[in-house]
């Protein structure tokens, strides 16, 4: 079942739930003059994502498709999407395009620097290179600076089906969830690193008011205190 909900203004949480991982699967439609979509699923997902999309906005307009890095359920279908929306483009971080998407994707990605910005209509967005936060040398983030909204990937990630939007309670779940990886193969899926506490800090000032998470719940509250507290649960189970 895949469902569609909007979690701020214009920002809509399309979240498939893998029972066999019991795991929630994220994509992020912004919808402006030049819609955005934040992770794309994998492949198996595109049909379900695409009908999703396709209750908000005609997929064919869709004009950017960004991503953390490179991954099966970050940017697996990324080539479906380019293929059905003829002015669509990646837009990933430097690294991520030249170690793997321009070589990946149907045609070249738009790379972006540290603290680089761009316009979709009324929203801009920033993207901040964030190396092995989460995870992989070419990770990011994105930070739409109108609302407020930081899509952060698999931060804040928690296990099982979970309503759209959540707060406080969605740190314990965070890292319940962390210490159920430790026991198993997937051990240590989320580096730490001499980068991650200060990540997380620079992260946290910039006061987001949504934290559009991948697995689990969208934080909508204080983000900054919110990726503190990560920071300290990340050091806590991680460090």
């Amino acid at each position: 079942m895949t469902t569609i909900d909007e979690v701020a203004a214009d920002v809509f949480r399309i979240s498939t739930y893998v029972p066999e991982a019991d795991l929630q699967f994220g994509q992020f439609l912004v919808r402006d003059e030049e819609p955005l979509l934040f992770e794309t699923g994998m492949r198996a997902l595109f049909p379900a994502v695409r009908d999703a999309v396709a209750k908000v906005l005609d997929p064919v307009t869709l004009r950017w498709v960004s991503f953390s890095h490179f991954e099966s359920d970050e940017c697996g279908s990324l080539n479906e999407w380019l293929a059905l929306a003829p002015r669509a483009q990646a837009a990933c971080g430097l690294v991520g395009a030249v170690v793997s998407v321009n070589d990946f994707a149907l045609r070249p990605a738009r790379s972006l620097g540290d603290g680089e910005t761009f316009t979709t209509g009324r929203r801009r967005f920033r993207f901040l290179h964030t190396p092995h936060v989460p995870h992989c040398w070419e990770a990011g983030v994105l930070f739409e600076e109108t609302d407020r909204t930081l899509f952060c990937t698999d931060l804040l990630q928690q296990n099982g089906e979970r309503p759209p939007l959540g707060g406080s309670e969605l740190l314990g779940l965070c890292r319940q969830a962390l210490l159920d990886y430790q026991k198993g193969p997937f051990a240590n899926y989320l580096p730490y690193t001499r980068l991650t506490a200060p990540t997380l800090a620079r992260l946290a000032a910039l006061a987001p008011r949504t934290l559009a998470t991948m697995h689990g719940s969208v934080f909508r509250g204080d983000g900054a205190a919110a990726l503190d507290e990560l920071g300290r649960v990340y050091a806590d189970v991680l460090g």
